[in-house]
């Protein structure tokens, strides 16, 4: 099979010829469709995140079909679309796994860091690490749902928010164009806070009910005089404007990060408490989690907006990622 692999840390991408894996007990093996490229594969690419093994097939939003089915796996089927995520697997016996929550394992594994991912032809994965994708959506836009899409799916649905309230999400990109839809089709009151008046046309055609240019108007205020945010989705992984929207939240207001800056987010401890407020996280979600947000997606007409690849120039398509040039997601399609 072709595979695009990264040799050793921070060296180039190579298009290789290897071997297609066989499935191991517990695993299924996959005929890749489809391939988001996203900006955790730097962590691949530059030896970012501990104990990589190289050479190593990045890639963490896959969606293609069954292929082959190893020993002991019965919930999936031959020729089954299915897509796989961050989540590549958990250990069933730890603390958390044992209360369900198994994207808090203390011995997960991430797809493309753990074990070969998505940049090839083909793939192995655990079955439970395997979400069914909705016969609705195109394989090329349900890919970066596998990853973009349940970060801010996961993470607004579980925040608390009830239907009108005033939910922001800061940064119209690859995560915030998202959050946006999921924000409008849930039924939120929606924000779009953005740099600038670029992007205001397409955040309200995404379904935002307001944009705040943080350019021209202090975010914090806006929101203030808009009645207060309950939630605040931070999509942007930048320090200043995260730290701009802790004063617009409303009492009992969250800002929850998805995005991850470089630098530690500083914030009043007096503004917290005066209002309840607070400044939280959220990761991706299980499989299970990816599921919901496929069929979800697919109920209310949700996608990406991306542009597409052939496995071999996934060098220049991660750059385009990597430059912020992409409107918003890239996927390979092998």
């Amino acid at each position: 099979m072709k595979a695009v692999r990264v040799p050793d840390a921070g060296a180039e991408f190579e298009v290789v010829d290897m071997n297609v894996p066989e499935p191991g007990p517990g695993e299924v093996r996959i005929a890749v469709e489809a391939c988001g490229i996203c900006h955790s594969d730097v962590f691949v690419k530059e030896g970012q995140f501990p104990g990589i093994d190289y050479p190593r097939v990045p890639g963490h939003e896959v969606v293609g079909r069954v292929d082959a089915i190893g020993e002991g796996v019965n919930a999936w089927d031959d020729g089954q679309r299915v897509g796989v995520g961050w989540h590549g697997g958990h250990c069933f016996s730890c603390e958390p796994c044992r209360r369900g929550d198994f994207i808090s394992c203390k011995n997960g594994q991430v797809t493309g860091i753990a074990s070969d991912g998505g940049y090839a032809e083909y793939m192995t994965a655990p079955a439970e690490a395997v979400a069914a994708v909705p016969d609705d959506l195109e394989s090329a836009a349900a890919a970066p749902l596998m990853c973009a899409g349940i970060t801010t799916y996961n993470a607004l649905r579980n925040a608390g928010a009830k239907p009108g309230d005033l939910v922001a999400v800061q940064g119209v990109g690859g995560l915030g164009h998202l959050g946006i839809q999921y924000a409008h089709a849930a039924g939120f009151e929606t924000v779009a806070v953005s740099r600038g008046t670029d992007k205001r046309d397409l955040a309200m055609d995404l379904g935002a009910d307001h944009y705040v240019d943080s350019e021209a108007e202090d975010p914090g205020e806006a929101l203030v005089e808009l009645g207060g945010a309950r939630i605040v989705l931070a999509t942007a992984p930048n320090t200043d404007a995260i730290e701009s929207v802790v004063s617009g939240l409303g009492v009992d207001g969250e800002v929850l990060a998805v995005g991850i800056p470089g630098e530690p987010v500083e914030v009043s401890v007096q503004d917290l408490v005066m209002g309840r407020r607070s400044v939280a996280g959220w990761p991706s979600g299980d499989a299970r989690d990816s599921q919901d947000t496929l069929e979800f997606s697919a109920l209310r007409d949700i996608e990406p907006m991306i542009e597409s690849y052939p496995l071999e120039e996934a060098a220049d398509a991660y750059e385009r990622m990597l430059s912020n040039d992409a409107r918003f997601r890239v996927v390979l399609e092998p």
